[in-house]
């Protein structure tokens, strides 16, 4: 056999086993929703005497709002569409996603990550959707759009990636959406992280740790190659230590994000703390970032009209 065909039969040996992982996801969602309906794994109803202590399905709900997020930005990034509508239903009030555009990508190598990573947020949301059952919430109202008044915009110009009444466009070049990528990623990863301390059931914890996992490796991509363009385009460091910046003033007064300029003789694609640990949010500091407000309120930024389920408001920093 000849050399190429070795390398074409690997691939397709990978492509099969990639297939093959996305199909037991699927599948593992199934039972879990078929266990979670016959045994009340995600029963919305909340118990009398924890009024306070979110269900996991609002856990859950919580995650799927932001995963609607990410996902549409990516699939109208390498698609030029958003999700399809059956994705998109359920409780709570239902919204479209709207600006998102198809980057034309010049790296081959952004293109694949960024088709790779489209395909992983469609199915966290298909997952996600399959666990909760009836009780998935709806896709909310999301801007993810380029107008000067938008979401992308908004937190570009507080990094001073913009001028005043100026827009962003992260569909615009390979870089802006790499930036874009960036402003979303990161805080999936911690939101994940919270999350991980709120959820009861260990079947569904360890579903939450593999999204999480996938997030994780996600944000790396993104990372590792704003760092190695960063190189040749310095600009593009001080970017991402801007929009770190703008993300740690929205979520109170701690100082742990991080941007990817390198530290010292050492790279910063894993932004950890002095134990080499990831850092976590709240869900409600998580929103404060996704709404695009320190304060406590219930809408803005990427999700206009706020996001759906029980978990809903940011926190008053």
């Amino acid at each position: 056999m000849t050399e190429e065909g070795t390398v074409i039969e690997a691939l397709e040996a990978r492509v099969e086993r990639r297939s093959g992982r996305r199909d037991f996801f699927r599948n593992a969602g199934l039972a879990v929703a078929a266990l979670g309906a016959g045994a009340g794994l995600l029963a919305s109803a909340r118990p009398a005497a924890a009024q306070t202590a979110p269900t996991d399905a609002d856990v859950f709900n919580f995650l799927l709002n932001l995963e609607y997020l990410e996902a549409q930005y990516y699939a109208f990034a390498v698609n030029g569409a958003g999700l399809a509508a059956a994705q998109l239903t359920g409780t709570g009030t239902q919204g479209a996603a709207t600006g998102g555009r198809k980057v034309t990508f010049a790296d081959p190598l952004v293109a694949q990550y960024a088709h790779e990573i489209a395909a992983d947020e469609a199915a966290h949301v298909e997952f996600l959707r399959l666990v909760l059952g009836a009780n998935a919430v709806a896709q909310p109202a999301i801007d993810i759009g380029t107008d000067a008044g938008g979401a992308f915009s908004t937190i570009a110009r507080s990094a001073g990636l913009v001028g005043a009444g100026q827009s962003f466009d992260p569909y615009a070049s390979d870089e802006n959406f790499l930036l874009g990528a960036f402003i979303l990623e990161d805080v999936s990863v911690t939101a994940y992280q919270g999350a991980t301390a709120l959820v009861t059931n260990k079947a569904l914890l360890e579903s939450i740790g593999g999204i999480l996992a996938v997030e994780a490796h996600h944000a790396a991509m993104v990372r590792a190659t704003l760092a190695a363009k960063g190189v040749a385009t310095p600009a593009l460091l001080d970017a991402t230590e801007n929009l770190s910046g703008a993300r740690d003033a929205l979520d109170g007064a701690s100082d742990r994000d991080q941007g990817v300029r390198p530290v010292g003789g050492a790279s910063n694609v894993a932004p950890l703390d002095a134990n080499g640990l990831a850092f976590t949010r709240t869900p409600a500091q998580v929103l404060n970032i996704a709404y695009l407000d320190r304060t406590a309120v219930a809408q803005g930024g990427f999700f206009p009209a706020g996001v759906n389920g029980t978990i809903k408001t940011s926190a008053a920093n």
